[in-house]
């Protein structure tokens, strides 16, 4: 076989590539396929589970003095948190790995009160509850948070846990009951060291946006990127990123494309918020909630309802929430309007759970606490709450006090703004967990 000069192999392979590439533009552009309105809706409601973690991240890191993998033990009672906790006093923390650098985790060893150290990975799905419960072989001590299948060098003492991705998110909280002190002591005990220098990789940037007018067509942008910052456990990852990445190129393929997805976004918007508050968990007594949580399988609105919500939600075993924006009467809570919870003798929150309950009034859409002259905001099973001489308990909430009810049972509300209540049950029991029990209608007093 005669071999060609290799001039003349080179010449004949350019003439090839010339007419190949000829042969592409007479057939016109790329063609990209036109997504449905469901496959938009999916597509951006699985992608915003994953932006509103970004938009976290920064704001977190905005925050002074922040640093990856520094605690950050968070004053007791303080309430500038979505939907926060003030039973509680909080540790947070980002924790950054790579395949060399691990951090060592150190919890202390607590005893008589409820405490948790729960990892969560970039996309809001729990790795971990470090307690007496989740860990009964070793509740405290040091534990190495390493990169995922990574076999970086570690104390004996320390027990290993594999991340999902190089990024985590610590939120401990450990229960004041009603001893401040005690709780500060505590912790501060918990503690954490970079053994090493991990490289550390910016989230991906995003446009800051607010809860009611959510993120639109713009979450598209740089949609790989966002895909890619951090690994999706989720059985159905896969299938549901290469939907994001259709949607992403139909949007890029021509102004009225980003347009059109721009217009169904604002569509589905609405719809995603009403779905969190009403249909996304089992809806009783006007209550959403007492579905699972922490861990959502395939379930990606779930987990962007929790993420959207209130993020950083826990599992069911730890803790099962509650939400209520609707009264008994079906009419959204109004901080004009005075209310009524009355939960019977043999219904009392605190024979339902095994660490405590809360309940904590918040404004909507910012879904924080709103000021007033009482610094009120929450009741737990260890507020000076008066018992019915028959037992019973009534909780009221208005702009002011509700005649016969004690002062002491009052939430204030904000007159003339919608308001939202989130009810927590930390370690419940079966009674709660198999939906036989929630908490009782909010009742408008006319």
């Amino acid at each position: 076989m005669t071999r060609l000069p290799k001039s003349k192999l080179v010449s004949l392979l350019a003439l090839c590539f010339a007419l190949l590439t000829a042969s592409a533009s007479a057939q016109g552009p790329t063609r990209v396929a036109v997504p449905d309105d469901a496959a938009i809706s999916d597509a951006y409601i699985y992608l915003l589970g994953r932006v509103l973690v970004i938009r976290q991240e920064h704001m977190d890191r905005g925050a002074v003095g922040f640093a990856y993998n520094a605690m950050k033990y968070d004053p007791i009672g303080e309430a500038d948190w979505v939907n926060p906790n003030l039973d509680t006093a909080y540790i947070e923390a980002w924790f950054a790995v790579d395949p060399d650098a691990p951090v060592i985790f150190e919890v202390p060893e607590i005893e008589g009160r409820y405490y948790t150290a729960q990892i969560l990975d970039e996309w809001g799905e729990v790795i971990a509850n470090i307690n007496e419960r989740m860990f009964p072989s070793k509740p405290f001590g040091k534990f190495a948070l390493v990169y995922p299948n990574s076999n970086p060098k570690i104390p004996a003492d320390a027990t290993r846990i594999d991340l999902h991705s190089a990024k985590a998110k610590l939120l401990g909280r450990v229960e004041i009951k009603g001893d401040k002190d005690g709780a500060t002591k505590l912790q501060h005990g918990f503690k954490a060291t970079a053994a090493g220098s991990p490289k550390l990789k910016d989230p991906p940037p995003v446009p800051m946006f607010g809860n009611r007018d959510l993120i639109g067509v713009e979450i598209f942008d740089d949609a790989d990127a966002k895909l890619a910052s951090a690994l999706d456990v989720a059985p159905n990852a896969a299938q549901m990123q290469q939907k994001v990445r259709a949607v992403a190129a139909y949007a890029a393929s021509s102004p009225e494309a980003h347009a059109a997805v721009d217009a169904r976004i604002r569509k589905t918007v609405p719809e995603f918020i009403e779905y969190t508050f009403t249909k996304s968990a089992p809806y009783r007594d006007h209550w959403v909630g007492g579905g699972r949580a922490g861990n959502y399988g395939a379930d990606y609105l779930l987990r962007t309802v929790a993420n959207y919500a209130g993020i950083w939600a826990n599992t069911s075993d730890e803790v099962i929430y509650f939400i209520a924006t609707r009264d008994s009467g079906e009419q959204t809570l109004n901080g004009s309007n005075s209310y009524v919870i009355h939960f019977p003798a043999n219904k009392l929150p605190e024979n339902v759970i095994d660490a405590f309950w809360s309940v904590i009034l918040v404004g909507v859409p910012d879904y924080r606490v709103v000021p007033n002259a009482l610094n009120r905001f929450n009741f737990n099973n260890y507020s000076p709450l008066q018992k019915e001489p028959d037992g019973s308990l009534k909780i009221t909430l208005g702009p002011t006090p509700v005649a016969g009810v004690p002062e002491s049972n009052w939430l204030p509300t904000p007159e003339g703004k919608p308001f939202s209540l989130t009810f927590r049950t930390y370690v419940p029991k079966e009674i709660v967990k198999t939906g036989e029990w929630r908490p009782a209608p909010v009742v408008k007093i006319d």
